[in-house]
């Protein structure tokens, strides 16, 4: 009898168990994960992890993947996606173009989106180096144009291995920052 009951709690607790690591892939999969905020590209908005220092600990940041299954990356969101050189390297930027759009950034550093200036609303740097973007660049339907707010230190679309953003390397929307604490909060993106 007392066999029967030891069977019976080790196989009610290998039960739970698998029940909490399938509703956990299942959660990292679709809903969220955690993503680790690495350099300095989207400062002051994103504190990275120094790569020099390993004492300095980057924001820790929940990503929502769900937001972009029923509607449409917008402008200004703070996205992570693959980067498509290392599928094992995410890299977190804000969206400045929309599919269909021609950015171009001139050598002042004024960001044209189809021709009209664009006003950004958060704090940003000027940019000193247009890079490809110094000539029109028109967005395929699922193409994405992408800057860091630390635009002196970023390696964004302005470059050809970042380059136009495919929508289907978009893992999701930076949604909430849980590290450190004195920073905790929902991101804001505009």
């Amino acid at each position: 009898m007392k066999e029967k009951n030891v069977l019976k709690e080790i196989l009610s607790t290998s039960i739970y168990l698998l029940i909490v690591v399938l509703a956990t892939y299942l959660v990292i999969v679709f809903v969220g994960q955690r993503a680790v905020v690495r350099g300095a590209s989207m400062e002051p908005t994103l504190y990275g992890k120094d790569l020099n220092d390993p004492s300095v600990v980057g924001d820790n940041l929940i990503v929502d993947k769900i937001t972009y299954r029923f509607s449409e990356p917008k402008r200004f969101d703070i996205i992570v996606f693959n980067f498509q050189y290392n599928s094992n390297e995410d890299l977190i930027k804000r969206i400045i173009g929309l599919p269909g759009e021609t950015v171009q950034i001139d050598t002042e550093g004024n960001i044209y989106i189809n021709g009209e200036r664009l006003e950004e609303g958060y704090g940003k740097e000027v940019m000193l180096d247009p890079g490809r973007a110094i000539e029109p660049i028109t967005l395929g339907e699922d193409e994405y144009f992408v800057l860091g707010d630390n635009r002196n230190n970023s390696t964004d679309s302005r470059t050809a291995s970042v380059g136009n953003v495919h929508k289907s390397l978009i893992i999701g929307r930076a949604w909430l920052r849980i590290w450190p604490f004195s920073r905790f909060g929902i991101l804001k993106h505009q």
